[in-house]
């Protein structure tokens, strides 16, 4: 993936790949937990250095819901959306229709070619509706 994007494969940057495909939706500060597991000790800035590489190369997205840190995910180049808990904030994926994307569909594109749409959903995960119903004997 690196080489394709013309990065120079380093410890770092195989040490994030891996901990955004095992943690998706992952904030800087848990991602820094998970490489310093990894690789010993590794400084904020390098993280940082390396997330914005690899976003910039395409390699990782980076979203921040209202009131949120930033998130990274390699799940890139499909225009799926994500669906936050206003609970206990788990996210989660939610697929773009496929074929006809309704979401890229402006009512007024003011001239723009639109190739990508970032939505986010909220509401409650099935866990915290699931206790919150529980809690009101429903």
């Amino acid at each position: 993936m690196l080489r394709g994007a013309a990065l120079r494969v380093t410890r770092p940057r195989l040490a994030v790949l891996s901990a955004l495909h095992n943690h998706p939706h992952a904030d800087t500060d848990s991602i820094i937990a998970v490489v310093r597991k990894d690789l010993g000790e590794v400084s904020h800035q390098a993280v940082y250095d390396v997330l914005r590489a690899l976003t910039a190369a395409g390699l990782v997205r980076r979203f921040q819901p209202k009131g949120s840190v930033a998130r990274y995910e390699v799940r890139v180049g499909d225009n799926h959306h994500h669906v936050v808990c206003r609970s206990c904030g788990a996210i989660a994926d939610v697929d773009c229709t496929v074929g006809y994307t309704p979401c890229l569909t402006a009512a007024d594109d003011a001239g723009y070619e639109i190739d990508e749409a970032e939505v986010i959903y909220w509401g409650r995960c099935p866990d915290c509706a699931a206790a919150s119903s529980a809690a009101s004997g429903g």
